[in-house]
C-alpha cells in the first residue's frame, strides 16, 4: 500500500479510523461534551492565526530539532495521554510508546490507560513521560509515583482540568460504560469490525490495569461517563501541587491551564512547565480555544509552555509554537493513525506531521523553529 499517495494528511487516516473500529470506541475516541462547541471553537481560532510568508531565502532544510527538559529532540511534537487508549486499537499503549522510542519524542501514558506502567517499561525511550489523574489518598499517590519512576517514566504531569466527570453526550449516547460492557448492541457493532475484534479478543477486554492494585469489582454506581478512577481521584488544590513538586524529582508538568494567572502561580511553586490544553473540548463546553489564551499564559510566565488541543497538521504546531508554546502534544491524531493503519500507523502519522512542517517553514523562510515570524489574527 502507497501510505503517502492513499493518506497524505491526518484527515485521511481519521476518515480510515472511522470505518475500522467499532461505533462505540469512535464515539468515545472522536466526541467531545456538550454540543462540542469548544471542540469546534479549536478549529477556529486556529484557523484565524496568519503567519506571513517570506521568500528569497535561497535553498534550506529546515531544522525541526527542539528541546525540552534539557532533552533534545529531532520534532516539536509529542504523544499526549488518552484513558483507554488500548480500547482505540488492540495495544495501543506499547505500539505508541515503542513509536516515541523510535522517533525520539516524548510518549506520555495516562494513569487510566489499559497498560500499566510496568506493561510498558520495556517499550519507553528516554522521553517518558507519565500523566496522573490525582488519588485522594497520600498512600495511592506515593505508590504511584513509585511505580511510574522504576517503570522508568522521568517526566511527571499532572492533570488538573478533571476536578469532576465530564458529561460528554456522545460518547452516553453510543452505550459506551467504563469499563466496557458488551450489550448486545455493542456487539453488533465489534461484529462489523473484525480485525479490531480479532485483536482485542487477543489480548482479552481492556480495563485500567494500573488501578487493579487500587480497586475492587464492587466499584459501581457511576456516571456512565465516569470509571473507578473517580472512586480514588479528588479535586487537587495548590497545596496538592506542592507536594506532588517535593515528592517527584523529575520534570514536573501541570496540565490543562487556561489563564496566565494561574501559570505564573505555578511558576512560584516550582513547576518545570505549563501545559495549556482545554482537554480537547472535552470536559468544558463553555472554554476558550487554546490558542487564544496561548498569548497571555506565554506573558505570564518565563517557564516551557506545552500545547494541545485542536492540532491537526504541521501548519496548526507552527500556529502554536509561533503563539508562544514550546511544545507541542496531540492524543486523538495517534489513535486515528493506530485504528487507520495499525502498528506502522504512528510513523506515517509522524511523517505527514514533519512533511507538513517542512513544506510551511519554506513558505515562511524559516530555517528553524525560532524563526518563525510573529502570528497575526486573520479576518
Amino acid at each position: 500500500m502507497d501510505l503517502n499517495s492513499r493518506f497524505p494528511a491526518l484527515s485521511d487516516l481519521r476518515n480510515r479510523a472511522q470505518k475500522r473500529i467499532p461505533k462505540f470506541v469512535w464515539e468515545y475516541l472522536d466526541s467531545g461534551t456538550g454540543v462540542e462547541a469548544t471542540r469546534a471553537r479549536n478549529r477556529t481560532a486556529l484557523d484565524r492565526v496568519g503567519l506571513l510568508p517570506s521568500v528569497l531565502h535561497g535553498e534550506f532544510e529546515p531544522d525541526l530539532s527542539t528541546t525540552i527538559f534539557d532533552q533534545k529532540t529531532p520534532l516539536p511534537f509529542g504523544i499526549a495521554p488518552v484513558g483507554m487508549s488500548g480500547l482505540m486499537w488492540p495495544n495501543a499503549e506499547a505500539l505508541l510508546a515503542q513509536a516515541g522510542a523510535r522517533l525520539d519524542i516524548p510518549y506520555s501514558i495516562s494513569t487510566v490507560a489499559t497498560a500499566s506502567p510496568e506493561d510498558v517499561a520495556g517499550d519507553l525511550g528516554p522521553h517518558a513521560w507519565f500523566q496522573m489523574y490525582p488519588p485522594r489518598d497520600e498512600g495511592i499517590r506515593r505508590d504511584m509515583l513509585d511505580r511510574a519512576r522504576k517503570s522508568g517514566f522521568k517526566t511527571l504531569v499532572l492533570t488538573v482540568d478533571v476536578p469532576v466527570a465530564s458529561r460528554r453526550e456522545r460518547q452516553t449516547r453510543s452505550g459506551l460504560t467504563n469499563p466496557p460492557r458488551l450489550t448486545p448492541r455493542l456487539l453488533a457493532q465489534v461484529a462489523m469490525r473484525p480485525t479490531w475484534a480479532l485483536g482485542m479478543a487477543q489480548r482479552g477486554m481492556p480495563h485500567m490495569r494500573m488501578l487493579d492494585a487500587y480497586t475492587t469489582a464492587a466499584s459501581t454506581n457511576l456516571p456512565v461517563t465516569a470509571h473507578v478512577g473517580y472512586l480514588l481521584r479528588t479535586s487537587p488544590d495548590w497545596d496538592y501541587v506542592k507536594w506532588l513538586r517535593d515528592a517527584w524529582d523529575g520534570p514536573f508538568v501541570v496540565k490543562g491551564i487556561l489563564r496566565g494567572t494561574d501559570a505564573a502561580r505555578l511558576e512560584r511553586l516550582g513547576v518545570d512547565a505549563i501545559w495549556v490544553s482545554n482537554h480537547a473540548g472535552r470536559q468544558f463546553d463553555a472554554a476558550p480555544a487554546t490558542i487564544e489564551v496561548l498569548p497571555a499564559i506565554r506573558s505570564a510566565t518565563r517557564l516551557p509552555i506545552i500545547f494541545d488541543s485542536g492540532i491537526e497538521g504541521g501548519l496548526d504546531i507552527l500556529r502554536a509554537i509561533a503563539s508562544g508554546a514550546n511544545f507541542v502534544m496531540l492524543g486523538r491524531a495517534w489513535h486515528y493513525a493506530l485504528a487507520a493503519l495499525g502498528a506502522s500507523g504512528p510513523d506515517h502519522l509522524a511523517k505527514i506531521l514533519k512533511a507538513d512542517l517542512e513544506s510551511c517553514m519554506g513558505q515562511l523562510g524559516a530555517r528553524t523553529l525560532r524563526d518563525l515570524p510573529k502570528p497575526f489574527v486573520l479576518d
